[in-house]
């Protein structure tokens, strides 16, 4: 399976681990990428600076100069926590890694040193076991309001000029409905839908496979777009279900521009929503209005862990507001009669 990064020019050591990745533990593309150009970054910083360079001082063309290829595990072996912890402090200020950036770099330094410490031993210690990864800042996540997801999906209904109308009208609809994310819209096939559009099966991260339930809302845009798709006599990619303009499978970044496109014309292009935050809408709405247990929620989102969903239960004011006035003190009032205040001499 190929990767984005030429493997060429990583060290045997970490081609092989990321062969591994991909084969045995059988993670994702996407995963092997992101595993081979944090380790690759790394890497390069380390050569730069253990030759005693100015690795912040370098131009992106002359750090993507920097070879490791030779590197053995001599080199690779001797690392030290504060060589991982002057990387990271790199990221973060001449490369400006948000936390979420930081910190998969630093899973794939401790993943890498894990698998030469404890699945090959080639090393006694992994040294960056014990290192703690950035804090993230907790925010509550940005989602649509339900007026604003009428908006958006009136809006894709309006163009009328569009040829994919039928198309976008039904990703949108997904993302609403669903809350799948980018990477798994794009990636279904017409084979992963029940034939009687109850549900469709979706690949998440992990290469996790998950089942996902259609409403009539999802039913009817998809079975409107097919009608479309039946018309195309030129697809080239017979099992995907969106096409691009090119009759392929649709990308992440042609699914992105239509988001930005309709965003800007139902007049929402200034709240910075993006793509995933479609995901959060679905999320928010589901819970909010649906009376959805967020058990249920984390399952449906395809979550590893339910505290990644309990974001949702602090979204809505109504409930909280709902909770405080259901306290049975609620409407324990003082007298609108003041008592007379005794006098001392009483």
């Amino acid at each position: 399976m190929q990767t984005l990064v030429d493997l060429g020019e990583l060290p045997r050591l970490v081609r092989d681990f990321v062969s591994y990745k991909l084969t045995v533990q059988g993670r994702s593309k996407k995963t092997a990428d992101e595993y081979a150009l944090d380790l690759r970054t790394f890497f390069r910083y380390l050569k730069v600076t253990r030759a005693g360079g100015d690795v912040s001082a370098l131009s992106p063309e002359e750090f993507s100069e920097v070879d490791i290829s030779g590197m053995e595990l001599d080199f690779i072996g001797s690392v030290t926590p504060d060589e991982i912890y002057g990387f990271l402090y790199y990221t973060l200020s001449a490369r400006g890694n948000q936390w979420s950036a930081r910190a998969r770099k630093l899973s794939a330094i401790k993943s890498f040193y894990k698998y030469l410490s404890v699945g090959k031993k080639l090393i006694p210690d992994n040294p960056a076991k014990d290192i703690e990864g950035p804090h993230k800042k907790q925010s509550l996540p940005k989602f649509l309001s339900l007026d604003e997801s009428e908006r958006l999906l009136d809006a894709v209904l309006g163009d009328n000029e569009s040829r994919t109308r039928d198309r976008d009208y039904c990703m949108i609809t997904l993302f609403l409905n669903c809350g799948m994310r980018l990477s798994e819209l794009c990636s279904i096939n017409l084979s992963d839908i029940d034939p009687e559009f109850e549900s469709l099966r979706v690949i998440g991260k992990g290469s996790k496979e998950r089942l996902i339930y259609l409403n009539d809302a999802c039913r009817s845009a998809l079975r409107d777009y097919l009608n479309v798709r039946a018309s195309d006599v030129e697809i080239k990619d017979k099992d995907a279900l969106f096409l691009s303009s090119r009759h392929t499978r649709i990308s992440n970044k042609t699914v992105q521009w239509v988001i930005y496109k309709y965003l800007e014309r139902a007049g929402l292009q200034n709240k910075r929503y993006s793509v995933h935050k479609l995901r959060h809408t679905a999320a928010t709405l589901m819970y909010q209005t649906g009376d959805v247990d967020v058990r249920v929620l984390k399952d449906i989102l395809g979550h590893e862990q339910l505290n990644t969903t309990q974001i949702y239960t602090h979204l809505s004011d109504d409930n909280m507001k709902r909770a405080i006035d259901s306290n049975p003190l609620a409407h324990k009032r003082r007298s609108t009669k003041s008592a007379e205040p005794k006098s001392d001499t009483d």
